[in-house]
């Protein structure tokens, strides 16, 4: 099994930065592919970025692309982090970090195999 539990989150105004991180513990994760997900509430769970095991390789959502970025640190506790800048109104939402074994990058919410908890990021006007 896999845990993983994310931190981070808060209140801030727009064109503010936040970051979040995600650390796994049981099973290693070094091999396992990571990414983010969000739900904002009434929607959807929507990608936000993905990352190959390795951190070679990147994938973001276009509404995200260029403002957040995707990052991991296998040797500290197979930690993955969104760095978020320029947040607007309309990223609002609970941010999740999921791990898959499914090799490369993976954009389908249903290929993962272990979520966290959620973290709240509210941006205000």
């Amino acid at each position: 099994q896999v845990q993983l539990v994310e931190v981070g989150g808060g209140l801030v105004q727009a064109g503010a930065s936040l970051r979040l991180s995600c650390a796994a513990s049981g099973r290693t994760v070094g091999r396992y592919a990571m990414g983010w997900f969000r739900q904002a509430p009434g929607k959807e769970r929507e990608f936000v970025a993905a990352i190959k095991w390795s951190g070679d390789s990147t994938l973001y959502s276009d509404s995200v692309k260029g403002r957040f970025t995707i990052s991991r640190d296998n040797a500290v506790q197979n930690t993955v982090y969104l760095q978020m800048n320029s947040l607007k109104p309309e990223d609002t939402a609970v941010y999740y970090c999921a791990a898959t074994v499914a090799y490369g990058l993976v954009m389908k919410g249903y290929e993962y195999d272990y979520w966290g908890q959620g973290t709240q990021v509210t941006v205000s006007s």
